[in-house]
């Protein structure tokens, strides 16, 4: 390998470490010859393992079976998708091969240890070193010629399965680590499902409501917030005949459309106090303005939303965009604090409706159409921010983003349909608080959790750089020297050729490859 690595043993191109170097086969559906058997895909080999769930089968050829059987201790490695990713084969299923997507690298039992190069190779690919080998440049392919190409180190034998069974020690304590790490991360965002859970069903509030029993229901509130609209849209109407002059036409309250009260069949039955409601008639529901090329910004753009700036509890407020607003559109558009922001569609049904709070963070800033702007007028826009993010109203969120041809969207009317348990104003405080301080604390263990995996990645690429510096493993006199090792390798080979063509000189490096010991042994 052509790094700044200094090992502290010689090494040598893989093409002439191992006893045999060879592609697997390419998978032909028109030939139908030979007999079917098992053989394994990119997708079976994973780092240290193999996942044999879904083996397929081709027909093979008398004399493709040597050619590309898999015998145990051979080392397969991946030509693409993640090239080098690589597994030692243990003979887990009879007569497997390998398709063209694999090579499979077969040493001598007393020459090398497979396991090491194992360690090796994914030493080089985790710390980049593998780059200058792989070939393309959106796909990753790790030729067969280039893989020969790479240097190994060569200990002595016995020293190299020292340092196998010492980093696979060090390797099982921290898997089982990790494993901790990876459970306390699931059961922290079990935690916090748990939390929106009882706080939107009004369990973290029940002893707040036993020592609060006068305070005024939701009922009231929603009574009190349907007047207000109605008051608000009437003074608004009465504005613009008065703007046009006009006398207001008889009948003209009979207008106003009252928001259509949620159907509260089957719904689950909610704390005294609480009361089912919907968006609609707890919520002013915007849209937002769709990107056109006559939007490009000129003498009037504003700030500009966009799907990228939204996501679940947080904004990204890096890199915003501008957008030309025409008219009266920016006092129609303008997004105010506390504005509840939910993304109408995404790719992936699980980002369907993830929403996030404005804080005011931008002057005069307005959304695009894929962001639909609900601005709660019945408490506190955190407290239907947890509803939204909890586990019953992300489910709903989910059912109304549903369609008949299996695609996932919202729209204005899909959101104001949507179901709420309304609480009290002063309970929705109380539970704002709560859920809040809880979330706070799984928040900081989140982030204590993402350090620790951090540090095991660290600490796994501290072991291997130790182990191939020679520093994992004390050294044992009694192994075989350096010298005797390529001796053998290049009689080895050189039998192997038989066929005229000169070997390759041997390349060495490090401290023992300048030594007395190893003068001499390279041709």
């Amino acid at each position: 390998m052509s790094d700044d690595t200094e090992y502290p043993w010689p090494t040598l191109p893989l093409g002439r470490l191992a006893s045999e170097m060879c592609l697997g086969k390419m998978l032909d559906k028109h030939k139908n010859r030979g007999t079917l058997q098992p053989y394994l895909r990119n997708v079976n080999v994973r780092w240290f393992t193999f996942d044999l769930s879904d083996l397929k089968e081709m027909r093979f050829e008398d004399e493709e079976t040597a050619r590309f059987e898999l015998h145990a201790s051979d080392l397969v490695i991946c030509e693409g998708g993640e090239p080098g990713r690589a597994a030692v084969w243990k003979g887990q299923t009879e007569n497997a091969k390998i398709q063209k997507a694999l090579h499979r690298v077969r040493f001598r039992s007393d020459e090398y240890d497979p396991s090491f190069a194992m360690y090796f190779i994914y030493y080089g690919t985790i710390t980049n070193r593998f780059a200058q080998f792989y070939t393309g440049t959106t796909i990753k392919h790790l030729t067969g010629a280039a893989l020969s190409q790479v240097e190994f180190p060569i200990p002595s034998v016995n020293e190299q399965r020292r340092i196998v069974a010492k980093i696979e020690e060090l390797f099982s304590n921290l898997d089982a680590g990790v494993a901790a790490l990876k459970r306390a991360k699931a059961n922290l965002k079990r935690y916090r499902a748990a939390v929106l859970k009882a706080a939107v069903e009004g369990k973290l509030t029940e002893d707040w409501r036993a020592k609060h029993p006068a305070t005024e229901p939701a009922s009231k509130l929603l009574e009190r917030i349907l007047t207000e609209r109605r008051q608000k849209w009437e003074a608004d109407q009465l504005a613009k005949f008065a703007a046009a002059e006009k006398e207001p036409p008889k009948n003209w309250r009979e207008k106003y459309v009252e928001p259509t009260p949620h159907d509260t069949a089957g719904m689950p039955e909610l704390p005294d106090g609480w009361c089912w409601a919907n968006v609609d008639q707890t919520s002013e529901v915007q849209g937002g303005i769709q990107k056109q090329p006559k939007r490009a910004p000129g003498d009037n753009s504003f700030p500009f939303l966009r799907v990228a700036n939204v996501h679940r509890n947080r904004l990204e407020l890096d890199e915003i965009h501008r957008i030309e607003l025409f008219g009266e559109e920016l006092e129609r558009l303008r997004l105010q604090p506390d504005d509840l922001l939910v993304v109408e569609g995404n790719g992936s049904k699980t980002e369907i409706g993830r929403s996030a709070i404005w804080r005011g963070e931008i002057e005069n800033c307005v959304h695009q159409n894929h962001i639909i702007r609900v601005r709660f007028l019945a408490g506190s826009s955190r407290y239907l921010n947890a509803y939204w993010n909890s586990p019953s109203g992300n489910g709903r969120v989910m059912e109304q983003a549903a369609s008949t041809s299996g695609l996932y969207t919202l729209s204005v009317t899909k959101v104001c349909a949507l179901p709420l348990p309304l609480a009290p104003l002063t309970e929705q405080h109380e539970i704002v608080e709560e859920v809040e301080r809880r979330l706070s604390v799984i928040a900081a263990a989140e982030t204590q959790v993402a350090h620790d995996l951090l540090r095991a990645d660290r600490l796994r690429q501290s072991i291997l750089k130790q182990a191939f510096e020679g520093k994992l493993v004390p050294q044992d006199p009694k192994d075989e020297p350096a010298s005797v090792l390529l001796e053998r390798l290049r009689a080895s080979r050189a039998a192997h050729e038989g066929n005229g063509k000169a070997a390759a000189p041997t390349q060495t490096r490090g401290r023992r490859a300048k030594s007395k010991q190893v003068e001499g042994a390279d041709e």
